[in-house]
Formats: C-alpha cells, structure tokens, sequence
C-alpha cells in the first residue's frame, strides 16, 4: 500500500523525496552514433558496452527539500548503468532499476559524479577527475603511453580544494582507482578523493 500511495504521490508531483528525476541528453540511452558529412553514422549496435551508454542526464526535477547547488536543467554525468538495457534470464529487453517511466529516470546521489551548471563542469561529492599524462622520460623502458598511477587534476572536489589541491596539479593516485569517462571529448578517470595519494 506504502508503494502504490508513493508512486502516486510522485507521478502526480512528479518530485521524489530521494532521487533526482532525469531524462537521457538528446533523449538517447546510448552514445553511439557521429555525424560526418551531414549523415549519422552507428558505431556500435551492443547494448551491453557500456562504452557507449549515455552518460549525461539532463535533471528534470529536484529531490523533495534538495538545497544543493544542482539546478533543474543541469546536466549530470552519471553510471554507465543509469540508461541501458539488459536482458533477463528468458532473453527478454529490459530496463535498469533506474527506469521510471517513458524517457524518465531516478538518479541517487552516488549514481553520479560531475554536474554541469551551463558554465562548467563541478565534481560531485567524494568524486575528482584527473586527466592522464604522457609517459615520462626515464632510464627504465616503460612499453605504456601513459604514465602509470599519475596524472592532472582538472576537477578537484570541494574537500581536495581545501586540502590545497588545485585544478592544474599533477597527482598520483592508487591502483585500480582509475574509472575511465570521456568528458566532452576528453579522456578523464574518475577517482575518489582519498585515493589522491599526493600532489607533486
């Protein structure tokens, strides 16, 4: 009865007490398509690489009681999972716990990590972005073109910011923490704050 009285409340207002309700950007789940010469080119037909799941939302309404800085019609970059599809054990199409209804979806507080105000692009929560560098000079040969665990902080979160961390910075960071984004068109890992090991 609490779900069925929840649901209407929200259909109704349209306002969650929990969630941000958003719509995919340009009303696509996926990323998968370029124009080129005035024509759209589909690069990949999978449903299941996440590579190209849309991972911009833009935010139609706010939680109930939300006094944030995130604005309706701000732009979230969130989980690979908010927007596709998977198949159920009899093969059957579905949609993530994420979906609502038509082209709407919940978006919790730890399904995204960036929000983009229509100036630029702050981190969300414990959530930084760093941007690898070339591989350095060194007297032992490195087979890789990025150097390993180091990189430029480009969005430090507000915690970072306080700890004497800057945009510009060159960190290093801990294993297996890198979670690769493309940010309008730029190769980004996503890392938690206290993965930042130390500033160089």
């Amino acid at each position: 009865v609490y779900r069925v009285y929840w649901l209407w409340l929200i259909n109704s207002q349209m306002r969650s007490p929990f969630y941000f309700i958003v719509t995919p950007n340009k009303g696509k789940r996926y990323d998968n398509t370029v124009e080129w010469d005035g024509n759209e080119f589909v690069t990949s037909t999978s449903e299941e690489d996440f590579r190209f799941a849309n991972r911009k939302a833009i935010v139609k309404e706010l939680p109930l009681g939300y006094d944030g800085p995130i604005k309706k019609g701000d732009t979230l970059l969130v989980h690979h999972n908010a927007f596709k599809f998977y198949n159920d054990m009899k093969g059957n199409r579905r949609s993530g716990k994420s979906f609502f209804k038509d082209d709407l979806f919940f978006i919790e507080h730890d399904q995204f990590f960036m929000y983009h105000n229509g100036t630029q692009w702050n981190a969300h929560d414990r959530f930084c972005f760093v941007k690898p560098i070339e591989v350095q000079d060194s007297y032992i040969y490195k087979p890789l073109s990025e150097e390993p665990l180091m990189g430029t902080m480009v969005y430090p979160n507000g915690y970072l910011t306080s700890k004497g961390v800057k945009k510009g910075d060159q960190v290093v960071f801990t294993p297996d923490s890198e979670y690769e984004f493309n940010v309008d068109g730029e190769k980004l890992y996503r890392v938690f704050d206290h993965q930042i090991t130390m500033k160089l």
